[in-house]
């Protein structure tokens, strides 16, 4: 029998939280050693899944199924539920970019995260694995569950350990979410009755399915039919529950609340994994499952997705705080993705999936980088900072290739991501020109509010109340430079990312590419 690999990353994170309680209250230390301990050791396990995936060759030729390191138990077999993970190309990455995130996020806390320490490291990694849960679930009802155990250890970041209106910014996280996500469970409750009696019809026997596979399997073999009317609902409801994590506009006015009062780790692992939740589902599900209501409904998605990108980086060049800002800039970025995901092409998808995982490494060395400064000065305003570069270089080349990543510059990994999002865009019948100049103006314009707080920060006369502020310290050097790793190495050679997902990316379309024959 073979090593459970997936299953041991996935519950990896869960087992060193029930290993924290065990360590006494008020040691500190110890807790933070034990979470990064165990953060490393998740991290390291799951490098095995990039090394044993087997991605299709140069001429697209799958080389293994296309979902790989695949468990099923049964758990609930009266009713057809089970306990069926596995990873395909786009999932690898994701789960990969959040055991990545981990640790680094573990070792952000040790100069920022004081109170209740212990409890923190407790929910930071439980989140880790209801996150990748998500990523590697197979069973729409294991999916759902995961999905809606976020929320719980996110909540209670935000509301224990963050800024002052920490309670409102919790409570609206919170609702958002559990809205949209009580619409997708009767959207999947309904597909599983569908399902059922139309594979009664078929087999007597049949007790019903939440396997995803064996859904998509049906519809595209026609053993399963969706109506017209019914298939539009039940996309409704399962993309208002992922365009609300994403967020895209105008469901996004939880996220700035959310990203200027929680601590710098819950910002990071908010905008570094969770916001990819959504994209994720609309790649999986939305356009799995529903390929006809997708292709309906992708111009008004993209139109959205348009207005978030601009009016994202428009608010974000507004703000004086330094938080707030970048907390916007996720709006625009994020609006990029989706997009993506409705060019409904190779191009745009593919882009989309890369730039998931872009956008967490600078997005989240982002928050990091405000989050030196606010522990130095307790303030994120803008005006209260200037000449840095002077007394601070290391950290002001750091924070310029991030702010360069972000922005988009060739040879770093936001400039690939863009670009083949862009050339989706433009190679997708219903969108083309129209859509391709807001998304360039969207460049432009984040490029503008990036150095518009660079040059806040770091340039001009040096601040008196500035003059005795330290460089990074070796710790806080390691954590960002960690980060630097990736960007740089993802801008020179992203093949290695595309080359995995390209099937499984197909395989997403391939619902579309039956509808367009007319099957």
């Amino acid at each position: 029998m073979s090593l459970p690999i997936l299953s041991i990353v996935l519950w990896l994170p869960a087992l060193g939280a029930l290993l924290l309680l065990l360590v006494p209250r008020g040691a500190d230390e110890l807790a933070r050693r034990v979470a990064l301990g165990v953060a490393l050791a998740t991290f390291v396990v799951s490098l095995a899944l990039p090394l044993g995936y087997a991605p299709a060759d140069l001429t697209g030729t799958r080389l293994a199924p296309e979902l790989q390191f695949a468990e099923e138990l049964a758990w609930l077999p009266t009713w057809g539920i089970s306990y069926s993970i596995g990873l395909d190309g786009v999932s690898l990455w994701l789960v990969l970019l959040t055991t990545f995130l981990t640790p680094v996020v573990v070792l952000s806390t040790w100069d920022s995260v004081h109170k209740e320490v212990r409890n923190f490291q407790i929910l930071l990694l439980l989140l880790t694995t209801a996150m990748m849960g998500v990523f590697v679930a197979q069973d729409l009802l294991l999916f759902y569950i995961f999905w809606e155990f976020t929320l719980i250890p996110m909540t209670f970041l935000i509301g224990i350990w963050g800024g002052e209106n920490r309670i409102y910014a919790a409570r609206k996280f919170f609702i958002y979410t559990f809205a949209g996500s009580v619409l997708m469970l009767l959207a999947i409750i309904g597909i599983y009755v569908l399902h059922r009696q139309a594979l009664v019809a078929h087999d007597p026997n049949f007790v019903g399915s939440m396997n995803f596979s064996r859904i998509v399997s049906d519809l595209r073999s026609g053993n399963f039919t969706l109506e017209t009317g019914i298939e539009r609902m039940l996309f409704g409801a399962f993309f208002l529950a992922f365009a609300i994590k994403v967020p895209l506009w105008p469901f996004h006015t939880w996220l700035p609340d959310a990203h200027v009062e929680a601590p710098t780790a819950g910002s990071v692992v908010l905008a570094g994994v969770l916001l990819k939740l959504g994209g994720y589902g609309m790649i999986r599900y939305c356009i799995t499952l529903f390929p006809e209501a997708s292709r309906w409904a992708a111009p008004a998605i993209a139109i959205l997705a348009i207005i978030g990108i601009v009016y994202g980086a428009i608010v974000a060049f507004a703000q004086t705080d330094m938080k707030k800002l970048v907390a916007y800039s996720s709006v625009s970025h994020m609006g990029f993705i989706v997009l993506g995901i409705f060019a409904l092409n190779m191009e745009g998808v593919s882009g989309a999936v890369l730039q998931m995982i872009n956008h967490g490494l600078s997005t989240g060395a982002l928050f990091l980088i405000v989050g030196v400064l606010y522990e130095r000065r307790h303030t994120r305003e803008l005006e209260d900072y200037g000449g840095l570069w002077k007394i601070m270089p290391v950290y002001a080349a750091i924070t310029l290739l991030v702010a360069l990543s972000s922005a988009g510059l060739p040879g770093l990994n936001g400039f690939i991501g863009e670009f083949t999002i862009m050339q989706g865009a433009f190679l997708a019948p219903d969108l083309g020109w129209p859509f391709l100049g807001f998304a360039v103006l969207g460049v432009v314009l984040a490029a503008v509010y990036l150095f518009k707080m660079f040059q806040g920060v770091f340039m001009g006369e040096l601040e008196p109340a500035n003059a005795e502020l330290k460089d990074l310290s070796r710790r806080e050097i390691a954590t960002l430079a960690i980060l630097c790793v990736p960007i740089v190495l993802i801008g020179l050679y992203p093949a290695f990312i595309f080359n995995s997902m390209q099937v499984s990316v197909g395989e997403a379309l391939d619902s579309l590419v039956l509808l367009a024959a007319g099957r």
